[in-house]
């Protein structure tokens, strides 16, 4: 008799997420978020202790998954200049897949006209923050404290530190070999963390979405149905359209396969609304399922996550002239050049900030002539399309990885068009199950470590 095929991680995570929102709305539809015990104990208790515990798993791996990672790309890239045109590379398929985006967006929101003739109040408020100088910024990148930027998830400073280590290992040559060694098990082992972590994702998901859901309702969509379909509507078209169109063109790959492969990472992104937390589930897809290779996924991965802003440009393009409408002010063509501008530079200049998408969609408000307190009207919405704008953004972040290890020939292309490779397929047990000649082999090494002290 064959034995059952199991389930994939990435059912099990679609499985656990469509749960979620089911349970979710009951939870909401039904008004049982209302009742305390349920409100207190499941919704926000165990619910969001499961989730938040899950969230912080991940981003427990981020930092040293980054930094040992970099350390093996730099030393492995075989050519440091190609580091160079790695990050040149990069950051200019990052700054235009942001214009872009942002542009359609503009575009799709102007031509429906959404806003006008609206009536809509809202009892919340929005002031504006404070964002740092983009020479702040640059300054930063260089870090005056490497274990303080670490211990804070910094993520430029904690790149630039990593590479430097990196190329002063090369540069140090055979004295480093042992270092180099075992940065690339220190490597190995968080990736090994990372499988351990993705087991329980279906469980973690099922009580991010089941959460979010009960909480937000159908109330608020409803009253701002036009905002959130453009806005929805805007996204899907970069992601299956803008992106899909930029793989093929620059690459050759096929979108389809891309897509195929790239859903576990949006589910992981959309969970989390958190580019950072997905850092590691994307740099494990990007690796094992597209076949890139870590010298180019350990630098374009977390670069991504901090400054690709695709999904964050689209939603201040739809809210700045979602905004407009409603308050009656015509920016013309020369506003809408002035937001595209602003969102890009924005987009490096807010680089790691929290809560970056309100803090750049009020610094282009402020440069326009909007007022900040418009924001007001759609941040209870904001939750939501943020989980949405995350997974475009990894998607992006994905997008320019292969982009940019195709052309250093720096991607195993029979990889990412075999259907099966690197399908991540873990149950909890199988995980946590360790050989017992390896468990016997590593008592006698420590045995024998002991003996000779």
């Amino acid at each position: 008799m064959s034995e059952k095929k199991k389930m994939s991680l990435t059912v099990k995570v679609l499985l656990g997420m469509a749960l979620g929102i089911i349970v979710g709305l009951i939870l909401n539809l039904t008004g049982l978020i209302s009742n305390p015990f349920v409100d207190t104990y499941i919704v926000n208790g165990l619910f969001h202790v499961v989730g938040k515990m899950f969230v912080n798993a991940l981003k427990m791996l981020v930092v040293p998954l980054v930094f040992f990672s970099l350390i093996c790309g730099v030393t492995g890239i075989g050519d440091i200049r190609m580091l160079g045109r790695v990050g040149g590379k990069s950051f200019a398929l990052y700054m235009l897949t942001t214009a872009v985006a942002i542009a359609t967006a503009i575009f799709i929101a102007a031509s429906l006209g959404i806003g006008k003739g609206m009536n809509i109040a809202t009892d919340a408020a929005f002031t504006g923050k404070e964002s740092p100088p983009l020479t702040q910024v640059l300054i930063d990148i260089i870090p005056k404290n490497p274990i303080n930027a670490m211990a804070n998830g910094d993520m430029l400073p904690i790149i630039f530190f990593s590479i430097l280590v990196g190329i002063s290992m090369l540069m140090v040559g055979r004295k480093a070999k042992s270092f180099i060694e075992g940065a690339e098990i220190a490597n190995e082992i968080m990736m090994k963390m990372v499988t351990i972590i993705m087991a329980v994702a279906p469980y973690a998901v099922f009580a991010l979405i089941a959460k979010a859901v009960a909480t937000l309702g159908l109330g608020l969509l409803a009253s701002l149905a036009g905002y959130v379909g453009v806005l929805v509507g805007s996204l899907m078209f970069h992601l299956f359209i803008t992106l899909m169109i930029i793989l093929k063109v620059f690459s050759g790959l096929s979108p389809a396969m891309f897509l195929k492969k790239i859903r576990n990472v949006q589910v992981f992104a959309f969970s989390t609304a958190s580019s950072n937390a997905t850092i590691p589930v994307t740099m494990k897809t990007v690796t094992d399922r597209f076949g890139v290779d870590n010298s180019v996924a350990s630098f374009t991965v977390p670069f991504g996550a901090t400054i690709n802003m695709d999904g964050t440009a689209i939603m201040q393009g739809v809210a700045t002239v979602f905004i407009a409408n409603v308050y009656n002010v015509d920016l013309g063509i020369g506003g809408y050049l002035t937001v595209i501008l602003m969102s890009v530079l924005a987009s490096i200049g807010t680089a790691g900030v929290p809560g970056v998408g309100l803090i750049m969609l009020s610094m282009v408000f402020t440069q326009v002539g909007l007022p900040v307190e418009g924001i007001g009207l759609v941040l209870g919405v904001d939750r939501l399309m943020d989980m949405i704008r995350t997974a475009v953004n990894v998607s992006g972040d994905a997008t320019v990885s292969c982009i940019v290890a195709k052309s250093e020939g720096k991607m195993d292309v029979s990889v990412f068009n075999d259907p099966e490779a690197g399908v991540i397929d873990v149950d909890l047990e199988d995980v946590l199950d360790i050989d017992d000649a390896v468990e016997a082999e590593m008592k006698a090494a420590i045995d024998a470590t002991k003996n000779r002290e």
